[in-house]
């Protein structure tokens, strides 16, 4: 068991390098805990064209470096390690990793992001980055002018599918049943689009096989209430959910949501939780913008309250 901290941050993607830079800054001497995937989903983009002052376009690989080599020139400690239960209720956090090392601090704060849910389909893991996205709003601009296919009948599906029309040729709407859960005003905006022929909706659908020509996508094979279909299409975009890394955190005290987001208690210490000195960044507690650039900023903020709360607590 290590000696009691000032803060722990727990994931290394674009949050939770923020808030430690935020935090060795503010002299919480941080030490950042980096997860099984150290850089978090943001490592396998192999481009980025919306980091403000990149127009270089780097890889996300390249960026996770670049924010990392910035933490530790400040002074935050990594240490490997996967975090698989916690005590947050005391004034004292304890920390348990897959090791069996136990950490403890005064403050917590959570970054442990989400990952997208796939179609877990033949081809799908081999065109990831080449034509399989999760991310209209990261991804769509590489397929200006082209067709593409968004796989999905929720919300999120009609928001990626109506972003794509203002950029693609053509959308195509995959959804396994004849039915939708988006909102109605969604669907009516997705159905105006298709009587314009920028969209088209293929019900009672799934995707059995992404194909492509061995670097880049080229089709879909669907089935169609029993019958084989072929799509022609340079992308497809799974939009069937995200699931929040946050399992660690039952039973904690903190407020997840039923889908397991981070419920945070809003008002003037926006990333703050409902476990006092436990702060909340990225993707785990955001369900609507799920950028590098938002979580950056969460990432900001809460090291920033982690700080006030120290002050007000000292």
């Amino acid at each position: 068991m290590t000696a009691v901290g000032k803060t722990l941050i727990v994931g290394s993607g674009p949050a939770g390098l923020t808030a430690g830079i935020y935090a060795a800054r503010a002299g919480l001497n941080p030490l950042l805990i980096e997860g099984g995937e150290p850089g978090g989903q943001l490592t396998q983009t192999p481009e980025i064209g919306n980091w403000p002052g990149a127009k270089d376009q780097p890889s996300g690989y390249e960026l996770i470096d670049s924010l990392t080599g910035h933490a530790k020139a400040l002074g935050v400690r990594f240490i490997s390690g996967e975090v698989v239960s916690c005590s947050l209720q005391d004034k004292v956090k304890k920390l348990t990793l897959d090791n069996g090392t136990v950490l403890e601090a005064l403050t917590v704060i959570i970054a442990t992001g989400a990952q997208a849910r796939y179609l877990n389909v033949k081809g799908e893991e081999q065109y990831k980055g080449a034509g399989v996205s999760a991310c209209a709003t990261c991804d769509g601009f590489f397929f200006k002018g082209k067709d593409v296919a968004v796989v999905g009948g929720g919300s999120a599906a009609f928001v990626e599918a109506l972003y794509l029309t203002t950029i693609c040729n053509k959308i195509y709407l995959v959804h396994r049943r004849e039915g939708f859960r988006a909102e109605q005003v969604l669907i009516d905006r997705l159905q105006a689009k298709a009587a314009e022929g920028k969209a088209e909706f293929v019900l009672n659908a799934t995707v059995d096989e992404v194909v492509g020509d061995g670097t880049k996508v080229t089709g879909l094979v669907l089935n169609v209430q029993g019958e084989k279909r072929s799509l022609q299409v340079d992308g497809v975009f799974a939009a069937v959910g995200h699931t929040p890394a946050t399992g660690f955190l039952r039973d904690s005290g903190v407020i997840l949501d039923e889908s397991g987001y981070i419920v945070l208690k809003g008002g003037e210490r926006e990333s703050a939780t409902s476990v006092a000195g436990v702060f909340a960044a990225g993707d785990c507690a955001d369900k609507v913008y799920r950028q590098a650039i938002t979580s950056a900023g969460t990432g900001c903020k809460a090291a920033l309250d982690a700080e006030h709360y120290l002050l007000e607590n000292s």
